[in-house]
């Protein structure tokens, strides 16, 4: 008998490295076999339950009619609705989308929240865009897929490119067709429209706390713990500023435009400050201008990439010196350098637990917005910690038992789970 498994692992071995529906297909692959997944259910999980893909016309500021194009890719609904981000960039593709949609299913259960995956994106250029028309195609965009999303169908969130206001836009043309306002149609909102305190600092400091117990593997302190953080936005940045306020020392951190390093460690505030007023980095005082390639190889303990995909591959993977390697940043590693990074003994915190903290406050939010209370920022933010290091602990647990690698593992436990409700549900065909 044919084994549908074993034909998809076929299909993608040797393909593109950089591919990001690919990487996550492989990873799902090896657990999926390493479990012994069901063939019918591997089937269903492999593959999101809808692809939407729409035209979205937009009056711009000079007049004329200009035609994006859009996508929202609603992964798995087995544990409750579609739960992701929405990017707007020039290169968003499907298979991205499909890719990030797949990853917030395992994101989701990893961390046993009750959403599947979701995620969205236009292909736009916004730094070339108003705010006019930012506004136009976001509502736009949002009518398209008005009978897609909602509290109990599909929930977005910001994701690179987009922001508080996207979602406060998205929030306001759903309620405008629903006739009454839906505060929990969208997480990520400002605090003001129901959005929640700790929403937006939750990414950065969901690494921080998976990084506080994974050190203590290796006994060190904050104190004596050096970090090397790629990125400095919502993730990076707030992640290298929680880490410098418990005392762990920054030694370098980057921009788009690359880095810069000081061994001695960063004054993060100042650094953060310094790229608030400048948008740049370089000619930062008292560092060494570096290039995000190189930042990557620099010796440290941690080594936090926060920016895009496909950064440590199989040709840099052999130069990467670090200790424990905590992906806040979706995809940042290939398949093809997992193995490496494995061999070479470095702990790796994988992107679907570390960079899960902003999933599980939007989870948090659309509770509150649902009960019409909220909580207190120290709640959000203990309850946080809660999430994290427990599901830090059963993944360490997991790896354990099963004698796998920690990102093996990770993608064990969130396709055990779908596997579980998905079976107790059944499959209606």
């Amino acid at each position: 008998m044919a084994n549908p498994m074993a034909d998809e692992m076929r299909r993608f071995k040797g393909s593109d490295e950089k591919n990001p529906f690919e990487a996550m297909s492989e990873r799902f692959d090896r657990a999926a076999q390493t479990l012994g997944l069901d063939a019918d259910l591997y089937a269903v999980m492999r593959v999101p339950s809808r692809e939407i893909k729409v035209y979205i016309p937009v009056r711009m500021d000079t007049g004329h009619l200009q035609v994006f194009e859009g996508y929202r890719v609603q992964h798995n609904f087995a544990r409750g609705p579609a739960k992701g981000g929405i990017r707007y960039a020039p290169d968003v593709s499907l298979d991205e989308v499909k890719a990030l949609s797949a990853w917030m299913t395992w994101k989701c259960a990893v961390v046993n929240v009750p959403f599947g995956g979701g995620k969205g994106g236009i292909i736009c250029n916004p730094e070339q865009m108003s705010l006019g028309e930012l506004e136009r195609m976001t509502r736009r965009y949002t009518a398209e897929l008005i009978d897609f999303i909602g509290p109990d169908k599909d929930v977005p969130a910001p994701d690179m490119n987009t922001n508080e206001q996207t979602m406060a836009w998205i929030m306001d043309t759903y309620s405008m067709h629903a006739r009454h306002t839906v505060t929990a149609v969208v997480t990520g909102k400002p605090v003001a429209l129901g959005g929640s305190l700790g929403r937006r600092e939750a990414t950065g400091r969901g690494v921080l706390f998976c990084v506080n117990e994974a050190i203590k593997r290796y006994k060190l302190t904050p104190e004596q713990t050096s970090v090397v953080v790629q990125g400095s936005g919502n993730v990076g940045g707030i992640g290298a500023q929680l880490m410098h306020e418990q005392g762990y020392k920054v030694i370098a951190i980057s921009d788009v435009g690359g880095g810069i390093h000081n061994p001695a460690g960063l004054d993060i505030p100042a650094v953060l400050d310094y790229l608030q007023k400048n948008r740049t980095l370089e000619d930062f005082p008292k560092a060494e201008r570096i290039s995000n390639k190189d930042l990557l190889e620099i010796e440290c303990d941690v080594l936090a990439p926060c920016a895009t995909e496909n950064q440590i591959t199989s040709e840099n993977a052999d130069r990467i010196k670090c200790k424990i390697l905590a992906e806040g940043a979706n995809g940042p590693t290939t398949p093809k350098a997992d193995k490496i990074l494995h061999d070479k003994g470095i702990f790796v915190i994988p992107d679907i637990l570390a960079n899960a903290g902003g999933v599980t406050v939007s989870y948090f939010e659309w509770v509150q917005d649902r009960m019409g209370y909220f909580w207190q920022e120290s709640q959000v933010n203990a309850r946080l910690e809660e999430k994290m290091v427990a599901s830090f602990n059963e993944l360490c647990h997991y790896a354990t038992k099963h004698e796998v690698d920690t990102r093996t593992a990770a993608y064990m436990l969130a396709i055990d789970r779908v596997a579980y409700d998905t079976r107790m549900r059944g499959i209606y065909a």
